[in-house]
C-alpha cells in the first residue's frame, strides 16, 4: 500500500510492478495523480500547481523512463524568466552581458566589495543560521537585497529564524564560487550539458505523474483515486497486515497490506495512526511547519503576456514571489487569443489570504504587476485560485529534533516506510522524489526491505540541493 500518488507515490508504483516485486494499491485523496506536481484543464488550457521543470539533473535512468512514457511529448525547452532586482530587468539564469547591462550600479559595487572582503576571510560568521551562512558565503549586499526578502516571503520568517540546513539546500549559488559558476554556464565553453535548459511535458508537468500512473496500472498496480486515508493501525504481530480505512464518499472500507509506503507529510501519518502514537510523536508532529501557497491565475484576453516563462519577485514592495504564464513552457499556441497567468502567493493558512475571495486576490496581482512596471494589458476573462496547504516545509531553527523523532519512530512501525519531498520533509526537485521512490523499491527484495541499503541511499538523499 502506498500512501499518496504523486511523483514519489506513482515512481515507486511503476518500478515495483516493472521489477515485479509486490502487488501494488496506491491511495490518494485527490480524484487525480500527480499531487502539488499535478496539472488540471481550465478553460482550453492545461495549467500546473505553479511553476515546475524537470530538470536536466535528473538521473540517467529516470530520465530515459520518461523519455519512454512520454515520447515526443517530453519537450527540451531553453530556461527564459526574469528577475526584478531593485527596479531592474535581470534574466534568469543570469548571463555576463545582461549582468554588465542592466544590473543596479549600486548593487554591482556592493556585491564586489562583498567578494572581496570573502576572499580575504572578511566576511566570515560563526552564526548557524540561514541568514549566517548566506552572510557568510555572499555578503550583505546579495542578502538583503535578494535572498533575505525573498525567503522571509516564502518561509514567512526572518532568515536568522531559518536553520542553516535551509540555506545548504535550498540556496544552490549559495557561495561566490558557485555564482560565478552559473553565470559562467551561459557562455559557450564554459557551458556544462543540459545548462539553461529544462525539460517539459507538451500537456503540462503533471503528465509526467500521469504517465508514471497509466504505466503502473498497465503492469497491474491498482490506484484508488478520491480516498482519504481515516485511520492506519500498525500490524500487532509479525504475521499480521496493516489495516487502513479509507473513505470515498461516506463509504468506509478496510484495505490490508504488508507493507505500507508513504509519501503524504510524515506529521498527517503520525496523526493517523489508531491507537494513536505516543505523546512525544504527536507532539514532534505538531512542532514540523509547513508552508502554504495560493496559486492565483488569471486569464487574460490576448495570446501571449510576455516572451518570458517565469518572472521572479524578490523584494518585499510586492505580496507574491514568482509569476509563470505555463503557454510559455511548452511554446503553445493554443487557446488562440488567450493566455493563462499563474501568481504564487505564500502565507499561512491562518492569514486573512488564505480565504479571501478570487476577485480580491486577482486584484492584489494587478497591483504587483503595476508597481513593477509590467501591467495587465487587460482585465482578466476570469480568475481561478488553488490553495496548497503544504507547499514548502519549513525548516526553523531547532526543527531537526522533531524530525529525527517522527523519522525515528517510523523506523520502529513493522514493514513501514515514509519518503519523497513530504514524507522526509524535504526541499526536493521531482527528479529527487523519483530517485527516492526508485531507491525504495530496488531495497524491497524477496527476503524483506534492505534497511541498510535505504540507509545509504538515505545519506544520498541528504545531499540533494533544490535545482533553481
Amino acid at each position: 500500500m502506498i500512501l499518496g500518488a504523486g511523483p514519489a507515490g506513482v515512481g515507486a508504483a511503476y518500478r515495483l510492478r516493472r521489477q515485479d516485486r509486490a502487488t501494488v494499491t496506491v491511495l490518494e485523496q485527490n480524484p487525480v495523480v500527480g499531487g502539488n506536481a499535478g496539472s488540471f484543464e481550465v478553460s482550453g488550457q492545461r495549467l500546473d500547481y505553479g511553476s515546475h521543470r524537470l530538470h536536466p539533473a535528473c538521473d540517467s535512468e529516470i530520465l530515459g523512463d520518461i523519455r519512454r512514457l512520454l515520447g515526443d511529448d517530453l519537450l527540451d525547452r531553453p530556461r527564459h524568466g526574469r528577475i526584478h532586482l531593485r527596479g531592474k530587468w535581470i534574466h534568469f539564469p543570469l548571463t555576463p552581458i545582461d549582468l554588465l547591462l542592466r544590473l543596479d550600479p549600486r548593487f554591482s559595487l556592493g556585491t564586489a566589495r562583498d567578494a572581496m572582503r570573502n576572499l580575504i576571510g572578511r566576511s566570515k560568521t560563526s552564526e548557524d543560521t540561514f541568514a549566517g551562512v548566506l552572510l557568510a558565503n555572499l555578503g550583505p549586499t546579495i542578502c538583503h537585497d535578494f535572498y533575505f526578502p525573498y525567503a522571509e516571503k516564502i518561509w514567512g520568517h526572518d532568515p536568522s529564524e531559518l536553520s542553516a540546513i535551509q540555506a545548504r539546500r535550498r540556496v544552490s549559488a549559495g557561495s561566490f564560487g558557485k555564482l560565478v559558476r552559473k553565470v559562467l554556464a551561459s557562455v559557450p565553453g564554459f557551458k556544462p550539458p543540459g545548462s539553461g535548459r529544462f525539460y517539459y511535458p507538451r500537456r503540462g508537468y503533471g503528465q509526467i505523474s500521469e504517465a508514471y500512473a497509466e504505466a503502473a496500472r498497465d503492469l497491474g498496480a491498482s490506484f484508488r483515486l478520491g480516498h482519504r486515508v481515516t485511520g492506519l493501525t500498525a500490524p500487532s504481530d509479525a504475521g499480521a497486515p496493516w489495516v487502513v480505512q479509507a473513505g470515498q464518499d461516506g463509504q468506509h472500507q478496510t484495505i490490508h497490506a504488508d507493507y505500507l509506503w508513504s509519501t503524504i507529510p510524515i506529521p498527517a501519518l503520525a496523526r493517523a495512526m489508531h491507537p494513536p502514537a505516543p505523546p512525544a510523536v504527536q507532539q514532534a508532529a505538531a512542532a514540523l511547519r509547513f508552508r502554504g501557497m495560493i496559486l492565483i491565475y488569471l486569464e487574460l484576453p490576448v495570446h501571449r503576456f510576455s516572451e518570458f516563462d517565469a518572472h521572479y519577485f524578490p523584494s518585499s514592495a510586492t505580496r507574491m514571489t514568482r509569476m509563470s504564464e505555463p503557454k510559455n513552457y511548452a511554446l503553445l499556441e493554443e487557446p488562440r487569443g488567450r493566455t493563462t497567468l499563474c501568481a504564487e502567493l505564500p502565507c499561512e493558512v491562518s492569514d486573512e489570504w488564505w480565504d479571501m475571495d478570487d476577485a480580491t486576490l486577482g486584484d492584489v496581482i494587478a497591483a504587483d504587476l503595476d508597481q513593477v512596471g509590467i501591467p495587465l494589458p487587460a482585465r482578466p476573462l476570469r480568475v481561478h485560485v488553488k490553495r496548497l496547504r503544504q507547499a514548502y516545509p519549513i525548516y526553523l531553527s531547532g526543527y531537526e529534533g522533531p524530525f529525527r523523532a517522527l523519522d525515528e519512530w517510523v523506523s520502529t512501525l513493522p514493514r513501514a516506510l515514509s519518503y519523497g519531498r513530504q514524507g522526509l520533509f524535504a526541499h526536493d526537485n521531482t527528479h529527487h522524489a523519483l530517485a527516492m521512490a526508485y531507491a525504495a523499491a530496488d531495497c524491497l527484495q524477496p527476503t524483506g526491505f534492505d534497511q541498510s541499503k535505504w540507509d545509504h541511499h538515505r545519506e544520498i538523499f541528504a545531499t540533494h540541493v533544490v535545482e533553481d
